[in-house]
């Protein structure tokens, strides 16, 4: 078990040290109830918004708190259950709770499952939806995860939106998205995404993640898109089969040969990077933590190493950073609603250093750089959470 917020508190402590960043707005006595991370890197003319991305947008129904996989013939029960919009809501989610200006193209159904994830994100998560649009008569595409002995097993159901009028006419998401600091993109092997061109050409920093290769080629040449991307995610599986070698910190250096930055993510053993335009390494090990349902945690990784990249951290960091963001998101029901915010990332900073016996040195040091990020005091709106259905009616 690792270290969690909530434990180990003393009456009167502050959660952190007052050497950080703006924060804005403020609530009653002057409380922070937001917190900026790129207040510092914030200039006049600056895009309005901090990332961009666009993907399917999935009703996540999970189950957890199953003892072992479903047994065919037979019926499982599942002690807990969450709903809450998945796909790439994930990663929109997680960023969006990081303080940044977050634009989501998508298509959502024309249901009441489409609403609902329209309205949780839109006005629960306050991600720009702007740039998506709602297709009469689509139906919104369904995901059903099953959470056992800390891995998870998936079911599908959709169908491929429509595509819309203005797609890739040089003025439209996703055919050239706004302008913005940066892109999140899920790279399809063999597959080229027209967009990443466009928004690279405007300055955009392109950061890239990769599917699983179905057809098992793994054939380096089909992420030519990497020639956009400043940094490319892969998990150490997909790293070290494009560059066939067998370790994950080997295929990292081999891959930021291709791309300026590579960040492999190696589970509990933690992640590793390598900067090909400087030579510099780093790694962080994982925090140990009970995991609840493991769903969007690699998304959640994503969006801290975009948030600390954007805040111009240094990469050992911003690994650390993921690390610990995608720790807590584990640790609650559902892929997007199980992000964390900063009040999370401060009752786990805070614990840590108030149990002085059951916090290592090495963790007290790691995430010593937290206490530069995070504000004096902190009393945000309670984030919203999976629940087990997508909304109760009202009274009449």
């Amino acid at each position: 078990m690792g270290h969690t917020g909530g434990t180990c508190r003393e009456e009167g402590a502050s959660a952190v040290s007052t050497g950080r960043r703006d924060v804005q707005p403020t609530g009653p006595a002057g409380v922070p109830t937001a917190l900026d991370p790129l207040a510092e890197v914030r200039h006049a003319g600056d895009p309005p918004t901090d990332v961009y991305l666009t993907g399917t947008v999935f009703l996540d129904i999970i189950f957890t708190g199953l003892g072992s996989a479903p047994v065919r013939g037979t019926e499982s029960w599942a002690r807990g259950m969450g709903s809450s919009p998945g796909g790439v809501a994930n990663m929109a989610t997680a960023l969006a709770r990081f303080g940044l200006r977050t634009s989501l193209a998508a298509a959502f159904g024309d249901d009441m499952y489409g609403e609902y994830c329209w309205e949780a994100l839109s006005v629960g998560e306050g991600i720009d939806l702007s740039m998506s649009r709602t297709v009469p008569g689509w139906h919104s595409p369904v995901t059903v995860s099953m959470a056992y002995e800390g891995e998870r097993t998936m079911v599908s159901h959709g169908h491929e939106a429509p595509a819309p009028e203005s797609a890739f006419d040089g003025g439209h998401a996703p055919g050239c998205p706004p302008p913005s600091r940066a892109c999140v993109a899920s790279l399809v092997p063999g597959r080229r995404e027209g967009w990443l061109g466009c928004a690279a050409g405007r300055g955009s920093r392109i950061f890239a993640d990769v599917g699983w290769d179905d057809t098992g080629r793994w054939d380096p040449a089909d992420l030519a898109d990497l020639e956009h991307c400043e940094a490319f995610l892969p998990n150490a599986e997909e790293a070290m089969r494009y560059t066939r070698t067998d370790c994950p910190r080997t295929a990292a250096r081999k891959l930021a040969e291709r791309v300026p930055l590579a960040v492999v993510t190696m589970g509990a053993e933690g992640a590793c990077a390598a900067d090909g335009r400087t030579g510099e390494a780093a790694e962080v090990p994982a925090i140990a933590v009970e995991a609840l349902d493991p769903t969007g945690a690699g998304d959640v990784f994503v969006a801290g190493f975009v948030t600390g990249t954007l805040a111009a951290w240094p990469l050992a960091d911003r690994l650390a950073f993921a690390g610990l963001s995608a720790a807590l998101s584990v640790q609650e029901f559902g892929g997007s609603l199980s992000a964390p915010g900063w009040a999370e990332i401060a009752a786990w900073w805070q614990g840590v250093r108030m149990c002085d016996a059951a916090a290592p040195t090495t963790l007290r040091r790691q995430y010593a750089f937290l206490d530069d990020v995070l504000p004096p005091a902190y009393r945000p709106a309670p984030l919203a959470r999976a629940v087990p259905t997508i909304g109760f009616r009202r009274p009449a």
